[in-house]
């Protein structure tokens, strides 16, 4: 996926004149480091200062450029947040910020350069449109649509390789959500990377008797509140499911939309106000309880603890 948006920035900094790469840094883990070869003009290099980074990028976008800012999600959502709310989003500015490496998966960098939060952070930011795609074609597609939508937008990039959860026909909408698979006893709703794991979970719980659908949410904000609303009348159970904390995310946003419109039962997959830590991939996935196995586990404990009555 990261390979992905470099080589999209790039082509967008090459096409449009206003489009601007503003990295924190880390170019070479990003990979907007393909911007600076093929356009090095269109490169700014602003050094591990992220706070001064977002704001070089709002005064930018001050004059009718279209800065894209990126780093770490950790460091995008937390460090410079003062700086984003006050200076980007509430002058609705036309700032693209991309946070790198969110979520667990981060190459063993610990938890100081994970990010758990940032969806919870930038959803509650007044003007902000918050995607989060499940592979590199949607990805491509969210980049196209960020460059000519006229405000900030944050988009989350994932560091490693997942398959691919949508076809050649996919088309990416702002505000909505695709079902990829149908189900009748039991629908996941999962967002970025979590959906390729959500679609290997249904294969586990299938062999169990279940019918499981996946509704995959590329937008956070706008939430497509249609889908889940139509995806609650027709099942028994939902859950959601995010490599993020279960607080203020995905898992938060669903909910606060069943609340409001078709209150139903429902139970969310992701860290549980824990640390993230640092460990090889398979054993983060296991021990957080994202994997499709635990998956799949938390899925058949709580519908088992439903029909017993817990």
């Amino acid at each position: 996926m990261r390979d992905t948006f470099g080589k999209v920035l790039s082509r967008l900094a090459l096409k449009d004149g206003r489009v601007y790469a503003l990295d924190g840094d880390l170019a070479n883990s990003t990979k907007v480091d393909q911007v600076e070869k093929d356009s090095p003009e269109k490169f700014l290099q602003m050094g591990i200062a992220e706070q001064n980074m977002l704001s070089a990028a709002a005064g930018l976008a001050s004059t009718g450029l279209q800065p894209w800012a990126t780093s770490f999600a950790a460091f995008l959502s937390k460090r410079a947040l003062d700086q984003i709310q006050v200076q980007i989003a509430q002058p609705n500015l036309d700032v693209k910020m991309v946070g790198a490496y969110s979520g667990l998966l981060t190459s063993k960098t610990g938890k100081t350069h994970q990010s758990l939060e940032d969806l919870a952070i930038f959803r509650t930011l007044v003007n902000m449109v918050v995607l989060s795609p499940g592979d590199d074609r949607e990805l491509e597609q969210m980049m196209d649509f960020a460059n000519t939508h006229k405000g900030p937008v944050y988009i989350r990039v994932t560091r490693d390789n997942y398959p691919e959860v949508t076809d050649e026909k996919y088309q990416f909408e702002l505000g909505k959500g695709v079902e990829l698979k149908a189900g009748s006893d039991v629908n996941i709703i999962s967002t970025g990377s979590q959906t390729s794991r959500a679609l290997e979970a249904v294969k586990l719980l299938e062999k169990e008797g279940l019918n499981v659908g996946v509704i995959h949410l590329p937008s956070i904000k706008p939430i497509d509140k249609d889908i889940i609303v139509n995806t609650a009348k027709k099942s028994k159970v939902l859950f959601s499911a995010e490599e993020h904390s279960i607080y203020g995310g995905l898992g938060s946003a669903v909910a606060e939309v069943l609340c409001e419109t078709h209150p139903v039962k429902m139970y969310r997959i992701g860290v549980r106000d824990k640390n993230a830590e640092s460990a090889p991939n398979d054993e983060m996935l296991d021990k957080f309880g994202l994997s499709p196995e635990m998956m799949a586990k938390q899925i058949l404990e709580k519908l088992h603890d439903d029909k017993e009555g817990k």
